[in-house]
């Protein structure tokens, strides 16, 4: 919980000089700085993914409920957009893609610490999640396309993404190097490299999420969450205990935080009330986490009634995901009312992630003792 008020006390702070001070002559290096943050925790997160390949019809399933599960909220938020304010119908479905992307990084770091890792809701989150960030990142091709047009480019980065999920199921956690925090963050600023590199061959414009994660997901991870007899700790190679990795670890995700509060542009809402801006928000909020209630739906052969709704409160969180939809948004030049709610909105949303895990300690606290295994992630037979 304090880590999480940390975090978004970054965001805020990063907000608020966003809104006093005047950034725009180190906006590139801020930027190039906060894909560098963003590039590690995607490392992270691939680092984490596994998948049973005898078991992967299954997985068709799951990536369905996640899209949908992202698809709601957005498209709720974004009519919101046009509805009170007016938005052309493009920019308001950019900007409300946002609220689909569940935060992986802090979702699987709160639930492991409300001791909930062995439980079928941690499982089955680790799964949707995952998806979730990755639909979003696939559905961004899509919508900058109705920014810049059919171009040969698109075609190519859609070519370019494909590719990439063929490496990363290919070689799924096959390539043998170090994963250490620091070579981790070295990675990051690889594959950042590498990215602003082909957009400057190419003119290939391709965002760091998909390729960091990749990254993560062919890497050989040495420890097993699955067998917690071995690592007690659930985490401990992605949230390291103590020491400088603890340090490098918190450095980094804080700056991210603070950095995407940085990037967002100055608060705009015309002749809105601050009380009329604080209610848009609160709509915002309230229904991208009423579209996410939809795994509540799913299910129902797998676990009960309380343990769907708190998966379904599970996939509340959002944060580094979202937080560069919001970045990419504003690289097309995008501002005014709805980038300001939708920025609220997501530092709101992370203020209330510790409200969402104990939430989902409350009701599973009559099945602690139901745990299925056999559902999540597994390793390969």
């Amino acid at each position: 919980m304090g880590r999480v008020l940390f975090y978004s006390g970054l965001l805020i702070a990063g907000l608020a000089a966003s809104q006093l001070l005047d950034l725009s002559a180190g906006r590139e290096h801020l930027t190039l700085l906060t894909f560098a943050c963003l590039s590690y925790i995607m490392i992270e997160v691939g680092l984490e993914f596994s998948i049973d390949k005898t078991r992967w019809r299954s997985y068709g399933f799951d990536y369905l409920v996640a899209a949908t599960a992202a698809a709601f909220p957005w498209i709720l938020c974004a009519l919101q957009f046009m509805w009170f304010f007016q938005s052309d119908w493009k920019e308001a479905f950019l900007i409300a893609r946002f609220t689909s992307p569940t935060s992986a990084g802090v979702l699987f770091a709160m639930l492991a610490a409300a001791g909930l890792a062995t439980t079928w809701v941690f499982k089955k989150a680790r799964v949707l999640a995952i998806f979730d960030d990755l639909d979003t990142v696939l559905f961004m091709i899509p919508l900058q396309m109705l920014f810049i047009g059919f171009k040969p480019q698109l075609i190519a980065v859609t070519g370019i993404i494909f590719a990439l999920l063929f490496i990363a199921y290919r070689w799924l956690h096959a390539i043998r190097l170090p994963v250490g925090k620091a070579w981790l963050l070295g990675y990051g600023l690889g594959v950042v490299a590498l990215c602003r590199w082909v957009e400057h061959v190419t003119h290939i414009h391709l965002e760091v999420l998909l390729p960091a994660f990749v990254m993560g997901a062919i890497l050989f991870n040495p420890h097993d969450a699955e067998r917690v007899e071995v690592h007690p700790h659930e985490r401990s190679h992605l949230e390291p205990e103590r020491g400088w990795p603890l340090v490098l670890d918190q450095i980094v995700k804080a700056l991210f935080m603070f950095l995407v509060g940085c990037s967002l542009p100055k608060l705009e809402w015309g002749s809105v009330s601050p009380g009329v801006l604080v209610f848009h928000v609160l709509v915002a909020t309230v229904l991208s986490n009423l579209g996410k209630c939809f795994p509540a739906l799913c299910y129902r052969k797998e676990a009960t009634l309380r343990e769907r709704l708190a998966l379904s409160v599970a996939m509340f969180p959002r944060g580094e995901v979202g937080g560069g939809v919001l970045l990419v948004a504003m690289g097309y030049g995008l501002s005014g009312l709805p980038l300001t709610v939708a920025g609220l909105s997501l530092a709101l949303n992370l203020l209330l992630t510790g409200v969402f895990i104990l939430i989902v300690q409350k009701l599973l606290a009559s099945d602690k003792t139901k745990i299925q295994p056999k559902v999540g992630f597994q390793k390969s037979a």
